[in-house]
């Protein structure tokens, strides 16, 4: 597995991503996420790609996008997480998770933690984020599908 910053040639890729209704409780589409960042240079669509096809999907969002969550001016937000619905189960969240730490530090040098706002409600994300090295140090804030545990990865 390899992680890659999206560009227009992995349109296709995108388009045939698959969320259940479950998935889309907690996360956005990567479609939205993608057309998001088309207007907001801080945010940056990443794809796990595993034999050729689109696993895995997650923005890292700068500056702006952190502010909510962290006053680390240094902290990079991971948002819209998620796994292609028909390749869940197989390890692919929690491989990508940890090809993560590398990735930033290549791409984004200056950064110096990972965040990330997951729903008290998903349970089995919290659990994943978790066995992946993800700090819950107590802060909650209200998201607008409820309370939010903020969840921090040093590098």
């Amino acid at each position: 597995m390899f992680l890659i910053e999206y560009e227009k040639q992995f349109k296709e890729k995108l388009e045939n991503y698959s969320l259940s209704k479950e998935q889309l409780q907690f996360t956005g589409t990567p479609s939205k996420a993608v057309e998001l960042s088309n207007s907001d240079i801080d945010r940056h669509p990443i794809l796990a790609i595993e034999n050729n096809e689109l696993v895995t999907f997650f923005v890292l969002h700068k500056n702006e996008g952190v502010k909510p969550y962290s006053e680390n001016r240094k902290a990079i937000l991971l948002r819209t997480f998620s796994t292609d619905f028909r390749h869940q189960g197989n390890g692919y969240a929690k491989q990508s998770l940890f090809l993560l730490p590398q990735f930033v530090r290549t791409q984004f040098p200056h950064i110096n933690e990972i965040i990330l706002a997951v729903n008290a409600k998903n349970i089995s994300a919290q659990t994943l984020y978790k066995k992946c090295g993800y700090k819950d140090e107590g802060v909650r804030i209200m998201g607008k599908k409820g309370e939010l545990i903020i969840m921090s990865f040093y590098l």
